[in-house]
């Protein structure tokens, strides 16, 4: 590998909104970082994702194209 040419890598301190907390080794000079959601507090990791069919649109998406499949 070249010398000199290699970004120096920090360990940051992250903290989640949930309480969360964990070290990543990234190329920035911060020495912390506050983040909203993490793969503990997330919705899509945690299985508590919800599909939320307003006014009827998957209904209609259906009824529209679902003559289609056949």
């Amino acid at each position: 590998m070249k010398k000199n040419i290699h970004p120096k890598c920090n360990i940051i301190k992250f903290k989640c909104a949930c309480g969360n907390q964990f070290d990543l080794s990234l190329a920035m000079e911060s020495k912390a970082l506050n983040i909203e959601v993490c793969n503990e507090c997330h919705p899509f990791y945690t299985g508590q994702q919800k599909i939320i069919d307003s006014s009827g649109r998957v209904d209609n998406f259906y009824k529209k194209f679902g003559k289609l499949k056949q």
